[in-house]
């Protein structure tokens, strides 16, 4: 079956089941339901996704190329699946809770007014990366490269600066405890 090329199209409250798998330029989805579909070697390049649900569908090899994503749902969604190449986004009041960016190389990402529980950036390529507004409860960052990251509006991040590259990352002084909690030491927030 050919692949399918689709350029300047609008997609609005559809189920995605019905597209075949091919590449997608510059289209809008407006509240599509992705949720558990196979995305799988699909190609999406200068889109936008905006009130989607994409929770739990499959990624393996598909490419995201200038993609914005605004007030979708993405639980569970595995990043470090995707075709690398190119690969570049940026998230504007969307859920990630518990999905996986392992390995990826995503600099220069802007993740604004979003919640990223329980999300794994563990090794991942971060630098210069701007987290404004999140809330990182449960975020993993281990061995992650976070120099000239900005993540001085997010908050219930817990960050080991022994195990993290951090150079010239910026932090908030009321929010400093969550780098400080390996330590074992008790922080008066009240002073």
């Amino acid at each position: 079956m050919k692949e399918a090329y689709v350029i300047n199209q609008v997609f609005e409250n559809g189920d995605f089941s019905q597209f075949q798998k091919g590449e997608y330029e510059n289209c809008i989805f407006r509240n599509c339901h992705l949720e558990y579909m196979d995305l799988s070697f699909f190609s999406f390049n200068d889109c936008e996704f905006i009130g989607c649900n994409l929770s739990m569908a499959k990624l393996v090899s598909t490419a995201f190329r200038e993609v914005v994503f605004k007030e979708c749902k993405m639980f569970g969604l595995h990043f470090d699946e995707c075709n690398e190449f190119g690969m570049s986004f940026r998230f504007e009041g969307c859920s990630l809770n518990n999905s996986v960016f392992y390995k990826t190389s995503i600099k220069k990402t802007l993740f604004k007014n979003s919640k990223l529980t329980e999300v794994d950036f563990a090794e991942a390529d971060l630098s210069n990366s701007i987290f404004n507004n999140c809330d990182l409860s449960g975020a993993i960052f281990e061995n992650s490269n976070l120099e000239k990251a900005d993540f001085r509006t997010s908050f219930n991040y817990t960050i080991d600066p022994a195990s993290n590259r951090l150079k010239k990352a910026k932090f908030s002084l009321s929010e400093v405890h969550g780098l400080l909690y390996r330590l074992d030491i008790d922080i008066d927030r009240n002073s």
